[in-house]
């Protein structure tokens, strides 16, 4: 093992009755800390934005800023921030990203403008992307194989926890407080996680002292984040516009110089030949596909919930928790990890995402018959397969790549379900506008437009119904995906099992 981990200024760790640092479930108590918090301030936002249009006189596109400025920093630095906690060591940048998340918080709750709030929001991103790689490079780090998959289990866990609280306690923030207050709640937390971090975390980096890929760094940054704004901004204004295709165009043409600079490059930042191993290649269908079919689905199902059977925001919010919820039980209780070692990491992915495809169909199928009731067991059944399938994505992405090149290889996990997340919500979207408008005659770009434009309820309920439809192809299709890449997920997991296996019997 090349990395080295230097418990700085203690003695050596004691044997300990599990393998990895004596400390391991402690350390991973503070960063599932330092995780959630960054998750939850991409969901605590949306609460808070009818407040920020009237207390800053925030314009749609001000809004619409705020919350891709930090998107748009995070992702495009994943692979950057995760190479540097590699050379510089992860404990070092794991507490850099906490300085910064920190300060960007101060600064986007004591914000008087929309401008300082769009700036601050960025400089939050650049935490948050060395906080997003470095939690998970520590994770592996600390825990050895026997315990690792446990573990990322509960790292992952985090952000179902966030997704499911983030509403909720921003409302709570919010009906007690004004809005900056949902950003400085952040800084107790990174304040705690510096202290912890710093008295707990051992310092671990690459031992080997390459030069850094500055031109890699760049490229990749440039190519990530022209790639994340077509995705983000393709439903506003239209995939075939020309902001929209300039963006992906850019994006597609720098990463390929990207990967061509590091196929070249003496000291690359991220090692393409990664790709050539099955087990990763494998992972990474699977980690796209899950975040495709999870994102994509919540995407289609608060319009289920809201446009179709009439409930209002937060209670459509809530109303999606019990998915979270049951990712959240199944990984507390370590279900999960106990099936991974019977199942074997191919077994255990084709069961996941065969059942997050049975629950997106259960959606579909009973959704609509049986309204809110259906739809309850699709979204636990959903939460069952994401809760198998996710932490076994992530435990084979991190296990197919070197120990010395963790922090790369959470970057590379962080950036496939930035890319799952965004192809879920275009792909799916795309479908459900196709299939609608299809199905009506009454020009619109959305189902309140055609409603306000419907003739009568008897026009007004046959929209309705299109729409309807039209959920029920996309999400019929996102469970299509999402069988069919599982199914191709662990033929490739499978195959680089007994490639390894050959030699050895050999």
């Amino acid at each position: 093992m090349t990395a080295t981990t230097a418990d700085q200024g203690r003695k050596p760790p004691a044997a300990t009755t599990g393998g990895g640092h004596p400390q391991r479930w402690l350390i991973l108590g503070v960063i599932c800390l330092a995780q959630l918090t960054v998750l939850l301030d991409n969901t605590v936002l949306s609460v808070a934005i009818p407040s920020l249009t009237t207390e800053l006189d925030a314009s749609t596109a001000d809004i619409q800023w705020m919350i891709n400025a930090y998107s748009l920093v995070q992702s495009g630095l994943l692979l950057t921030a995760g190479n540097a906690a590699d050379r510089y060591g992860r404990r070092k940048m794991l507490l850099t990203g906490l300085a910064l998340f920190g300060i960007g918080s101060l600064a986007a709750g004591l914000a008087q403008s929309s401008a300082q709030l769009i700036a601050a929001r960025a400089g939050m991103g650049v935490g948050g992307a060395l906080l997003m790689t470095t939690t998970l490079a520590v994770v592996v780090q600390v825990f050895d194989d026997t315990e690792r998959v446990k573990a990322i289990a509960l790292w992952s866990t985090v952000s179902s926890l966030g997704f499911a609280a983030g509403p909720l306690l921003g409302g709570f923030v919010l009906d007690h407080f004004w809005w900056g207050a949902i950003f400085l709640i952040n800084i107790p937390v990174a304040l705690i996680g510096l202290v912890a971090v710093a008295a707990l975390v051992p310092e671990s980096k690459h031992k080997q002292g390459d030069r850094p890929d500055l031109a890699g760094a760049v490229l990749s940054t440039i190519g990530m984040t022209a790639v994340v704004y077509a995705i983000i901004s393709g439903p506003e204004h239209g995939w075939t516009s020309g902001p929209v295709l300039a963006s992906a165009a850019l994006g597609a043409v720098v990463l390929a110089a990207f990967a061509l600079w590091e196929l070249h490059t003496p000291y690359p930042m991220l090692d393409m030949h990664f790709f050539r191993n099955q087990r990763f290649v494998g992972a990474v269908a699977g980690a796209i596909l899950v975040a495709f079919g999870m994102t994509g689905s919540l995407f289609l199902l608060t319009q289920h919930l809201q446009f179709v059977l009439g409930y209002g925001p937060l209670d459509a919010g809530l109303r999606t928790a019990p998915l979270a919820l049951t990712v959240v039980v199944l990984n507390m209780t370590g279900v999960g990890a106990r099936l991974l070692p019977r199942l074997g990491t191919p077994g255990t992915i084709a069961i996941g995402m065969a059942l997050v495809a049975a629950g997106l169909a259960a959606i579909a199928v009973l959704g609509g018959a049986h309204g809110y009731g259906g739809m309850l067991l699709g979204l636990v059944v959903m939460g069952a397969g994401v809760a198998l399938s996710m932490p076994a994505m992530a435990n084979a992405i991190m296990s197919a790549i070197p120990p010395e090149k963790a922090g790369v290889g959470a970057g590379i996990n962080g950036t496939l379900a930035e890319f799952g997340n965004g192809l879920g919500v275009a792909v799916l979207g795309a479908v459900l506008n196709s299939r609608f408008a299809a199905l009506v005659t009454v020009s619109a770009a959305s189902l309140p437009a055609a409603l306000a434009a419907a003739d009568g309820p008897a026009e007004r309920a046959r929209i309705s119904d299109a729409f309807a439809s039209g959920l029920e192809t996309s999400q019929l299709v996102g469970a299509a995906a999402v069988l069919a890449g599982g199914l191709l997920a662990a033929a490739l997991l499978r195959r680089a099992e007994r490639a390894d296996a050959a030699p050895a019997t050999a």
